[in-house]
Parts: structure tokens; C-alpha cells; sequence
């Protein structure tokens, strides 16, 4: 019987008839080193590159083949002994070439390497497919754009494009960034890729929805009463404060990974699984959200405590009045039917109190409650760490008091799927891109309307407006001291005094059992 891997195996074998050339552009960077080149061993040692595949890293820095490969390999975690024969064998697939990112001679070098290749491979005719995954600060994205398609493209085989985040700043530059690469590639041929669409609990969503009765039928304004959307970072900015002064959070986070989520928890069902069918319910959330007020914002940046440093303290900071947001929290509204009155509100911060990502649906208190007090349910879907799911809902003690408390239904997947390995988002992700499936990367169009949300409310906070306050907060604290009126002002409840009892390991061996 033929497995759900092999089946898989066999589409990525079939759309791209055996064999392929990924171009790693910025090969010597921290992202293609850190990310991209441990995904593709990911799939290498899996089985999921087509059999006639060669990755080539292309960069500005010169080194010979041996430094490269250490640096491309020094991230790769070997899990096994066997996995070092891996390895061994994805080194002999991987190749490096220096060159610009702004002179058609470089690229035309770059060719005549894939080219030269391909002959070797025996890759003949529409065979000769091409994966250019973009690893590079937007900066460069255009000018790289212009010499991949004049001197790289391939005109037998088929062509794909990664190109990372941040798509622009605002919707201009964003509207400006779209129309070059939309004059050199096809729609289909472009993958923008945010990781969060490829984390596990993200690709969950669409699952827990559409696939339970029970929570489809209460997903709607007439049982629930908030949405928060979170994600904590328990590190500053340290080492990374100039690149971060320039975007901010909102830009770094909010606008795209947590706009992201939201539009997979808010959209309407869509009438299939294909790729365009999920994009266009999300392109439909999106066009129902207004702006975002300066009233339905509050902003803040960490000062120095518990022995570290302030933002304003990093070394990297040029600028060392900063009064760029490092955490922020947004309410978005939706005006349409389901979500009408419902808060989506979308946190973001670093140098925080903990490390966590998670979506946390908080309902309406029970009408005409008997037990007065108890508690809201809530359903809460943790990203990171530790993936898991779970229901907050109220139980009578057990024994002989009747006393209400306050557990939940708990599926932690640690927990739940011992031996199940979740590969990392960005493996997903190319796995993705390998079988031409653009459901979890981001449209045109949809990048447009996100940017619409965002964009007066960031020229706002760029001009440093009267009405914009900065709000201290303690680097290892939870955010602003202000954070807790302003959720509550949007209806969340925090139950503190509840008597919460956490799942716990059946202390009864034979309990286990059953």
C-alpha cells in the first residue's frame, strides 16, 4: 500500500519530472546558512528532492568550495549516525559561484554554470527547471529580479521565484516592488514567503475549522467574544538594533506573520482546498478591515531591568533617541456578518517575559449562568513552543464537593505524537514551492489590502504625530503597564483568581491504561 510520503514524493517527482536546479541567492548570508540550506537537507534527507536535483549558492563573497560548504552545513543538526552519510552525499549536490547582484555579466556566468550542469545531468528540454530562492534584504530584490529573467530564466522548463519578506514599507513601496517583479515574472511563477504560514499549529487552522462541527457552528460573533493573537519575544534587539530602528514591530511582525493568522481564523469557508480558492477567502477578510486607529493602539519600547539593556541602549542603535515601537498591540475590526463587534487584537513584543505564539478565542460568559463566577471558555491554539491545542471549559470538582473549576480538553502534541517529527516552516515551505502549491504563500492582492490596513497608522508613527505615545516597559516584564486596561477595554477577561486545574500524568499506573 502506497504511503501519504511516497504519494507526495511521487507528485514532486512527476510536476518537476525528475529533476531540478535550486539557485540559493545570498548563499553566504545568515538566513540561506541558518534556514534555507537546513530545510533543503531537511528534504534531501527525507526523500523529498527530485533524484536529479544540484543546488547552487550564489553570492558576492569569495570562497572556495570548502569554506562554503562549512559555513552552509555548520547550522545542520545530525540527529543519527547514518545522518552523516547523508551529509556527505547533500555536499556532493551543492555548488557555489561569486558574483554581483547588479551586473548582467555575473549572471550570465551564473548561466552558463546551471547550463553546464544541466548537460552534465543529462537534463534535456522542459526538464530544466528552476527554483531561485531569494535569501537577500529586499534592497536587492529588483535588481536581482532584472538579471535572473534577462540572463538566468529558463525558457524550456519552468521558473520559481522566493522572494522573503519584508515586501516593502508601506503600500507604496510595496504597490512599487509588486509592479517590477510583476513585469518580469507571472503571478504564478512568484512565491513570497512568511514562514508563519508554514509552521505546523498555522497550516492546523483551516482543519480545526472546517473539519469539527462543534467548532464550526460556534465560530462566529454570537459566541465569541474576543480574539488575541500573540507573540513574546523573551530577547531584545541586541546586535540586530539597526535594521530593526528602520522597520519596528508592526512592520517586523504584526502586518505580516499575525495578519497572516488572522486571516485564516476569520475567513469564510472556502469552496475547495486549491490554492486560489484559500487565497481569495483571505483576500475577502482582509478587504473588510478598516484602517487601524491610533485609538485602538498602544505602543511601547523596553527600558533597561533585570540586568539588561534598554533599547535605546543597544550598541547597534545609531540612533539613540529612538522612538521606534518594539511592542505593539492593534485591534482590527471586521465588518461582515461573522465577526461584526468582534475585537481581532494582534500583540507583538520583544524583550519580554517568555517565549510564546498562540491564538487565544475567548467566548461570551453563559447566559443565565447557574454558577455564578465561572469562569469564560477559551480555546487556545499555541504556535510556539510546544504545539498544542486546548479548551478551556468549566467542570465540577470531583468528590464530594460542588465546587465548579476550571480545566480543559488538552492536546499537547509533545505529548499526544511521540514519535511524529514537525519539520521546520521553512522546509515546509519549499516542499511547497517544489510542488507548485501556492496556498501558503501570499498573493498580489493580498499583500495590497494588508498593507492598506496598516500603512496610515505607520506613516503616523513615522512622523512621531502628537497623539502617538511611546509607553516604557521593563525588558523581562509582559509588556506596558497600560496593556492590561487596554485589552480589557476590548471585552478580554482575565480569570486570576480561578482555581485552574492543569492536565496532569495519572498517578494510578493502571489509570493509564485505560
Amino acid at each position: 500500500m502506497t504511503t501519504a510520503i511516497e504519494l507526495l514524493r511521487e507528485e514532486i517527482n512527476k510536476e518537476l519530472q525528475g529533476s531540478v536546479t535550486i539557485v540559493v541567492l545570498g548563499a553566504s548570508g545568515d538566513l540561506a546558512k541558518k534556514k534555507t540550506y537546513p530545510a533543503l537537507f531537511g528534504l534531501y534527507q527525507n526523500g523529498f528532492l527530485p533524484e536529479n536535483t544540484r543546488i547552487v549558492g550564489y553570492a558576492r563573497t569569495k570562497m572556495d568550495r570548502e569554506e562554503y560548504l562549512k559555513r552552509i552545513t555548520q547550522y545542520i543538526k545530525l540527529k543519527k549516525d547514518d545522518d552523516k552519510d547523508k551529509l556527505e552525499a547533500f555536499k556532493e549536490i551543492t555548488d557555489y559561484i561569486s558574483g554581483q547582484y547588479d551586473q548582467d555579466s555575473s549572471y550570465q556566468d551564473l548561466n552558463q554554470f546551471i547550463e553546464q550542469s544541466e548537460e552534465k545531468r543529462g537534463i534535456e528540454g522542459d526538464k530544466k527547471n528552476r527554483v531561485f530562492y531569494m535569501a537577500l534584504p529586499p534592497s536587492v530584490f529588483v535588481s536581482v529580479a532584472k538579471g535572473l529573467k534577462y540572463n538566468v530564466y529558463s525558457k524550456e522548463g519552468s521558473n520559481r521565484v522566493v522572494v522573503e519578506k519584508p515586501f516593502g514599507m508601506d503600500s507604496e513601496t510595496s504597490d512599487h516592488l509588486a509592479r517590477e517583479l510583476g513585469a518580469l515574472f507571472t503571478e504564478n511563477e512568484i512565491y513570497r514567503i512568511d514562514h508563519y504560514l508554514g509552521k505546523e499549529m498555522v497550516k492546523n487552522i483551516m482543519n480545526l475549522r472546517f473539519a469539527n462541527v462543534l467548532l464550526g457552528h460556534a465560530w462566529d460573533r454570537t459566541y465569541i467574544d474576543n480574539v488575541q493573537i500573540t507573540f513574546k519575544e523573551p530577547f531584545g534587539t541586541e546586535g540586530r538594533g539597526g535594521y530593526f530602528d528602520e522597520f519596528g514591530i508592526i512592520r517586523d511582525v504584526i502586518q505580516n506573520h499575525l495578519l497572516q493568522v488572522l486571516t485564516l481564523i476569520a475567513m469564510e469557508r472556502p469552496i475547495s482546498t486549491d490554492a486560489e480558492s484559500i487565497r481569495d477567502e483571505k483576500v475577502k477578510v482582509l478587504k473588510c478591515i478598516e484602517p487601524i486607529s491610533i485609538e485602538d493602539t498602544l505602543l511601547g519600547q523596553y527600558v533597561a531591568a533585570n540586568g539588561k539593556p534598554g533599547y535605546l541602549e543597544d550598541e547597534t542603535l545609531k540612533n539613540k533617541e529612538s522612538l521606534t515601537p518594539t511592542f505593539a498591540a492593534v485591534v482590527c475590526w471586521i465588518n461582515n456578518e461573522r465577526w461584526e463587534g468582534v475585537p481581532f487584537i494582534l500583540k507583538a513584543g520583544k524583550a519580554l517575559n517568555e517565549a510564546k505564539v498562540e491564538v487565544r478565542i475567548q467566548f461570551h460568559h453563559v447566559a443565565g449562568n447557574l454558577y455564578k463566577g465561572s469562569p469564560r471558555n477559551e480555546l487556545v491554539i499555541r504556535i510556539q513552543p510546544k504545539e498544542a491545542v486546548y479548551m478551556k471549559f468549566n467542570n465540577k470538582q470531583p468528590g464530594l464537593s460542588y465546587q465548579t473549576i476550571q480545566t480543559d480538553l488538552d492536546l499537547s502534541y509533545h505529548e499526544r505524537y511521540t514519535n511524529l517529527f514537525i519539520p521546520d516552516a521553512y522546509e515546509s515551505l519549499i516542499l511547497d514551492v517544489l510542488r507548485n502549491d501556492h496556498s501558503n504563500f501570499v498573493r498580489d492582492d493580498e499583500l495590497e489590502r494588508a498593507w492598506k490596513i496598516f500603512t496610515p497608522l505607520l506613516h503616523k508613527i513615522d512622523r512621531h504625530d502628537d497623539d502617538v505615545e511611546i509607553k516604557p516597559y521593563e525588558y523581562g516584564s509582559r509588556g506596558p503597564a497600560e496593556l492590561k486596561d487596554f485589552v480589557k477595554k476590548y471585552g478580554y477577561h482575565r480569570d486570576t483568581q480561578v482555581n485552574y486545574q492543569w492536565p496532569q500524568q495519572n498517578v494510578n499506573p493502571s489509570l493509564n491504561k485505560l
